[in-house]
C-alpha cells in the first residue's frame, strides 16, 4: 500500500500543483535535488571525482538491470532512448534477403525515424496499422512479420493514447519467424512489473526521465546475452571499447558487455539524478508501484466515463499503462485551462493525456473531475 500523502512531501510541486504530466517528465523529488547538489559539492571540493563518478554511472547500469530482470552486462547506459535504438541500428546489416523492419503505429517518432533512416542502408520498412477500434491486435503482426523480417520495433504503451501492446505474444510472433525484437518501454518502465527474460524481447530502450523519476541525459539499451558479441555498432566511442583507459587511437576494440553500444563520456550529473530516481522506485518497490497506478486509474476511468467524457485508453488492464487519454475538441485548450485550475496534462493527437505515477492519489482524481466539469465545452 502507498502513502501517498506521506510520499508527496518527497515532491514538492506537489505542494502547489496536480502534476499529471509524468508521461512527458516525471517529477523532481527531494532526493534527486539532493543528488545534483551532491554533484556540484564534489566539484567544488576535487574538481574532478572521476572513480566516485564511474560508481556512480556502473550503479545505474546495475539498478537498471535489477528493474528488468537482467544482468548488468547486458545494459548499455545511453544519453537516450534514440542513441541506444541508432547504435542498435547501425549494428545490423540490411542488404540481404531479410530486410524488412516491421514497425508498429503506436511508436513515439524517434524510433520510427531511425529505422525508416535505415532504408538507405537497405532497410524496407512496413507498418502495423491499428485496427478500427484504435487498437493493434496479434493477428496483425502475424500478418506483417514473415521470413523476410529482420526486426520487430513495437512501443510497449502508445504515446498518443496510453493503449499497451501484448508484448509476450508479438515477441513469440517475432522468435516463430526468426526475427529480432526491440521494445520500448519508456512509456511503462517504473510503473508496472517489467521483466526482459520473461517477456522474450531482444533489445530494450527507455530513458530516466520519465517514470524513472530521474531527468534528461541518462537513457538505457538492454541487449539479449546471447546476441551482444554477435552485433558490432558502427557507431562508437572510447566509452564503447574494451578497456575504455587503453586511449587506442589505432583500432576500435569492441566490450564484450552490452557495452559496446554507449559512445563517449556519459553524462556524470544525470547519472547523479538517476541512482537517485531509480533509488525511489526500489524502495517502494515495482509491484506496490504498478498495482496503485493500475487501481487509481481505473477508477479515474471509470469516473470519467460515468461523467460523460470520451476516453480512448482502453480499459482493460492488460492494454493500458499509466496514461488516461481523454478526447477534447482542442485538446491545446483544454491543457491550457486545466492549469489555471493548477492541473498540470499534456496533449497529443487530439486527447489530453493524463499521465499517472505513484505520487498521484484520489484527491488529485476528484480534482481533474472537478476541473473538467467547468470545461464541458471543449469535451469531443
Amino acid at each position: 500500500m502507498i502513502d501517498v500523502n506521506t510520499l508527496q512531501a518527497r515532491f514538492p510541486t506537489l505542494s502547489h500543483r496536480v502534476y499529471l504530466s509524468s508521461g512527458s517528465h516525471g517529477l523532481l523529488s527531494t532526493d534527486v535535488q539532493q543528488a545534483y547538489a551532491a554533484y556540484i559539492n564534489e566539484c567544488l571540493i576535487y574538481g574532478a571525482n572521476w572513480e566516485g563518478w564511474l560508481g556512480r554511472y556502473e550503479a545505474v547500469r546495475s539498478s537498471v538491470a535489477r528493474l528488468l530482470g537482467a544482468k548488468s552486462t547486458e545494459i548499455a547506459v545511453t544519453s537516450s532512448a534514440s542513441e541506444g535504438i541508432n547504435a542498435l541500428a547501425s549494428a545490423f546489416d540490411f542488404t540481404g534477403e531479410r530486410n524488412k523492419i516491421v514497425v508498429s503505429n503506436f511508436e513515439f517518432p524517434t524510433s520510427a525515424q531511425i529505422w525508416h533512416a535505415q532504408e538507405g542502408r537497405g532497410g524496407h520498412v512496413v507498418h502495423v496499422r491499428e485496427s478500427q477500434d484504435g487498437y493493434i491486435p496479434l493477428e496483425s503482426f502475424e500478418e506483417a512479420i514473415d521470413e523476410h523480417t529482420k526486426i520487430v520495433a513495437i512501443s510497449h504503451v502508445c504515446y498518443r493514447h496510453g493503449a499497451k501492446l501484448d508484448v509476450k505474444g508479438i515477441a513469440e510472433i517475432a522468435k516463430r519467424k526468426g526475427a529480432l525484437l526491440i521494445l520500448d518501454c519508456y512509456q511503462s518502465v517504473g510503473t508496472e512489473p517489467l521483466n526482459v527474460k520473461e517477456l522474450g524481447v531482444d533489445f530494450a530502450v527507455g530513458g530516466m526521465m520519465k517514470y524513472l523519476l530521474g531527468s534528461s541525459g541518462v537513457g538505457f539499451l538492454y541487449i539479449r546475452e546471447e546476441l551482444v558479441e554477435s552485433l558490432t555498432p558502427s557507431s562508437s566511442g572510447w566509452y564503447a571499447q574494451a578497456d575504455f583507459f587503453a586511449m587506442d587511437i589505432f583500432a576500435n576494440n569492441p566490450s564484450p558487455t552490452a557495452r559496446r553500444f554507449e559512445a563517449g563520456t556519459p553524462a556524470v550529473p544525470g547519472c547523479f539524478a538517476a541512482e537517485a530516481g531509480l533509488g525511489i522506485i526500489h524502495e517502494f518497490g515495482i509491484e506496490a508501484i504498478g498495482a496503485h497506478i493500475r487501481d487509481l486509474t481505473g477508477r479515474c476511468m471509470d469516473s470519467l466515463r460515468e461523467s460523460g467524457w470520451q476516453v480512448v485508453t482502453p480499459r482493460d488492464d492488460l492494454r493500458r499503462g499509466p496514461m488516461v487519454a481523454i478526447r477534447s475538441s482542442d485538446d491545446a485548450a483544454l491543457v491550457g485551462r486545466l492549469a489555471e485550475n493548477g492541473i498540470v496534462t499534456s496533449c497529443r493527437d487530439g486527447n489530453v493525456r493524463c499521465g499517472f505515477h505513484f505520487y498521484n492519489g484520489e484527491e488529485d482524481v476528484a480534482r481533474l473531475l472537478r476541473a473538467l466539469e467547468r470545461h464541458r465545452d471543449l469535451g469531443a
